[in-house]
């Protein structure tokens, strides 16, 4: 949870990058941690409350999650600014 919290606080200091200097790849830098650090504690959360849910698919689902995520910050280093 304090990783999650970390990259959390990393994309919300992104985001405030991107308000700040109006950035583009800031802004993907911040999606791109929101989305590998932020998303997958609401699918973990579900498979605890819903033991019923198979752990593969919401496995694959969260390593999707972290290569899109993974695929905006590339992105980000990537784009002119």
């Amino acid at each position: 949870m304090v990783g999650a919290a970390l990259g959390l606080f990393i994309a919300y200091l992104a985001y405030r990058g991107y308000r700040r200097n109006d950035s583009r790849p800031m802004l993907y830098l911040a999606i791109g941690f929101g989305i590998i650090l932020g998303l997958p504690i609401p699918v973990v959360a579900l498979s605890l409350a819903f033991p019923t849910i198979p752990g593969p698919p919401s496995q694959a689902l969260i390593q999707t999650l972290e290569i899109v995520g993974l695929l905006c910050i590339i992105y980000a280093l990537r784009m002119d600014p």
